[in-house]
């Protein structure tokens, strides 16, 4: 039976649990698989570290993405479905190894994502004002981990920043530190996040990429939405947009490419205007130094060429661009979960069709899905059919008597959890934190203030819990 399709009438056989362990888009998408097909009767248990739902929907998406962040409300029915239960607050390895999951539930699927940054490796990465996308972002997202003290130090004094990377999240840190204050009010950025943004002293914000504007990962969408800046103009350098014949055959062939060369064409005319901040798309330019003592004052730059295979060397031309912010966005990967294989050159578990592979076989019973499956690629959509493709594999398994479903007893894992000590977030707490969020944000006029600190997300829920006592 097709993974679409509405669940048949309910059955008398045992369920087939499934513990799914991210409750971002992927672990979301493999969730909804599992319950619309009518194959075996499921009971999801979707399990989280952090107190919340969405994953990247939540402290990954721009918060000036209003449009995309409102795909929570489609996950968001994923999770209410009856035979869906959301247990967040709970980490594996701390309250729960993966070796006792598996033995809570017949099957585990892991769609935890790839949340660590890919490092420069340059001599200055560690100075002081050299900050990883990923750090940033969780700390505009109001992710509850995020290091305020560390990004809003070097936001202080940042009039000159560069950003190392030309695909989406590249451009939504670019554009983030150039709007203005009345711009970011109506997001759901925390109060702490709008103030220090809107007292850094940012004016010019230089975005490199190393090869040419053809092999730019960006999408259209993201990049026009540069030229809407109320107080930013964009510049580009013309010579930039001069193509080989390799780099015009791509554009030719590529849409996408073709959009994004007619509008970087639009702004190649651009001149710095007085009162505005400037954000300028700098390509054939790779960071070799960043430079300092106690803190950064600059990046040495050098010219690249590009061949016709897309591969950018160093021409050794190198110029001086004054910074006292520098955030690289050159990709993620995956972490290690204990327990659980890792091909740490890629980043991702080691799988087949999403069969988790252990020693090149697969592991009965584990699977994955998402980043962690095939690496930090595609949108939000792209985990949709990925995690199909893994739950065909795990129905494909219960076929088989691979997987059977009550194999491994009926104990409920929210109760062996609160048995070990574990304080699990189930949905009515999200929603009381849903709640404190909404009410937050009235009290500025805005739908939505992001609680960004574990201690204010438990407390909403404990108070929700007194009252309903």
């Amino acid at each position: 039976m097709s993974a679409d399709e509405d669940p048949g009438p309910p059955s008398s056989a045992p369920p087939l649990r499934v513990a799914v362990v991210g409750a971002g888009p992927a672990g979301i998408y493999t969730a909804e698989a599992l319950t619309r097909q009518r194959d075996v009767p499921v009971a999801v248990d979707l399990v989280d570290r952090l107190p919340t739902p969405f994953g990247l929907v939540r402290h990954g998406i721009a918060p000036d993405h209003p449009k995309m962040r409102a795909i929570r409300d489609t996950l968001h029915r994923a999770v209410d479905h009856p035979s869906v239960r959301f247990v967040g607050n709970v980490e594996i390895g701390r309250d729960v190894s993966c070796r006792d999951l598996h033995a809570a539930v017949d099957a585990v699927v892991y769609t935890y994502g790839a949340a660590l940054d890919r490092q420069l490796a340059i001599p200055g990465e560690e100075l002081p004002g050299s900050l990883a996308a990923t750090e940033l972002v969780a700390w505009y997202t109001g992710h509850p981990d995020a290091d305020r003290a560390k990004v809003e130090a070097a936001l202080a004094r940042a009039r000159s920043v560069v950003v190392v990377g030309v695909g989406n999240v590249a451009l939504d840190v670019a554009r983030v530190l150039a709007r203005t204050p009345a711009e970011l009010e109506p997001t759901d950025m925390p109060q702490h996040v709008l103030d220090a943004l809107a007292a850094a002293p940012v004016e010019e914000v230089t975005v490199l990429g190393r090869r040419g504007p053809t092999q730019a990962t960006f999408t259209t969408q993201e990049l026009r939405e540069l030229g809407e800046l109320a107080g930013a103009t964009v510049l580009v350098d013309p010579a930039d947009l001069e193509l080989d014949a390799a780099a015009e055959e791509r554009a030719a062939a590529d849409r996408v490419v073709g959009r994004n060369l007619a509008v970087l064409r639009e702004w190649a005319g651009h001149v710095p205007e007085p009162g505005r901040a400037t954000v300028t798309l700098r390509f054939f330019a790779r960071p070799v130094r960043l430079l300092g003592e106690d803190r950064l004052t600059g990046v040495e730059v050098e010219r690249t060429v590009v061949d016709e295979d897309g591969r950018a060397s160093g021409t050794g031309e190198t110029t001086v661009l004054p910074a006292d912010l520098v955030v690289r966005s050159v990709g993620y990967r995956g972490g290690e979960l204990p327990e659980l294989p890792l091909d740490p050159r890629r980043g991702t578990v080691p799988n087949d069709l999403g069969r988790v592979l252990r020693s090149g076989q697969p592991s009965p019973g584990e699977y994955v899905a998402g980043w962690i499956k095939r690496g930090p690629t595609g949108v939000v959509g792209t985990n949709k059919h990925d995690a199909r493709e893994t739950v065909a594999a795990l129905l494909a398994d219960v076929a088989a008597g691979v997987v059977r479903p009550g194999s491994n007893g009926d104990d409920d894992l929210v109760a062996a959890l609160r048995t070990r000590g574990a304080d699990p977030v189930l949905l009515e707490d999200w929603r009381a934190i849903d709640a404190a969020e909404v009410a937050l944000g009235a009290t500025r006029g805005r739908a939505r203030t992001t609680l960004h600190e574990w201690e204010s997300l438990l407390a909403a829920v404990r108070e929700a819990a007194a009252r309903a006592r």
